[in-house]
């Protein structure tokens, strides 16, 4: 079991690493790996660029999602309501994001004409747009019952995917955190929560399967991505840069790969070069959020 302050060391560096995970990979998204080849050798220095012309450490929609989500969190206490996640993730797009995805941006449109915070089923939302942003839940509801993080997961999912796939997603990322932020190892997230997720959710499966390259916005490629890279590769950057230079939603997949992996491995291993090329407001953002958010924990019981 970890410390109070192992735990607050790992928050901060699971928010850090969604941000340089998105960092990092939003050069090279929608790039195939062959072509990442070609123009990098090996992609593993935040340098900008890409197809959104971002400055060197500048960030994407992953990012700031998450930390408009953070700071609803943050305002209410620790409650995480419909309305209230509607809107602010509305107040974020209003302040025109350097990004937003489709799904994003159509049911945040209709939450505008309806006033209702929840978009309807479908089975055609099941992207990744709800799982990039979902570590502000993670951090403020650990100590909480089980079903309360799922239930937390899912009201600011359906803001904008109400799927189940994209639901069981959310829930085991956060989860997963969780017991990282405990102290768990991989071993036992393995042998638990991800077993756990296959069980129920068979199409996530990603062993005996080809390395998941390109992976599209759906969030089962990217889970297989991400997984893969989590659990083949040891250490944070290893497994960050293994994770970007497979291509496609390149930005996602390294934002949820750091989440996971700096809630695992801490901040001691957030490679010093890739901190000092985040863009400064991002990084005490990042921080100041992570601190924030943990301290609202269920302090529980030794």
């Amino acid at each position: 079991m970890s410390t109070d302050a192992e735990i607050v060391d790992r928050a901060e560096a699971a928010f850090l690493g969604l941000a340089l995970g998105d960092a990092l990979g939003a050069t090279v998204e929608f790039m195939t790996p062959r072509e990442i080849a070609h123009a990098y050798g090996s992609h593993r220095e935040i340098r900008g660029g890409g197809w959104l012309r971002l400055k060197p450490g500048q960030v994407t929609d992953d990012t700031t999602m998450s930390l408009a989500l953070g700071e609803e969190i943050l305002a209410r206490k620790g409650e995480i309501s419909r309305l209230g996640c509607a809107r602010a993730f509305d107040a974020w797009m209003r302040a025109k994001p350097v990004d937003i995805g489709n799904t994003v941006r159509r049911n945040l449109l209709l939450f505008r004409r309806t006033g209702y915070p929840t978009a309807p089923p479908s089975e055609h939302d099941a992207g990744n747009g709800a799982a990039m942003r979902v570590l502000p839940v993670a951090l403020a509801t650990l100590g909480r019952a089980e079903y309360q993080v799922r239930d937390a997961c899912r009201i600011q999912a359906r803001v904008t995917h109400h799927n189940a796939v994209s639901d069981a997603a959310c829930e085991f990322i956060a989860l997963a955190v969780q017991d990282f932020l405990r102290g768990a190892s991989l071993r036992e997230v393995y042998r638990g929560r991800i077993a756990g997720l296959l069980c129920a959710h068979p199409q996530f499966a990603f062993r005996g399967k080809p390395r998941r390259e390109n992976p599209s916005a759906w969030i089962v490629e990217t889970m297989q991505a991400v997984l893969q890279a989590l659990l083949d590769v040891g250490g944070f950057e290893p497994c960050l840069v293994d994770v970007v230079n497979r291509g496609g939603d390149a930005d996602t997949t390294g934002a949820i790969t750091g989440m996971l992996a700096g809630a695992l491995y801490g901040r001691a291993a957030l490679p010093p070069r890739w901190l000092a090329a985040l863009d400064p407001a991002v990084h005490q953002h990042c921080l100041r959020q992570a601190r924030a958010l943990v301290a609202l924990r269920v302090v529980e019981p030794a």
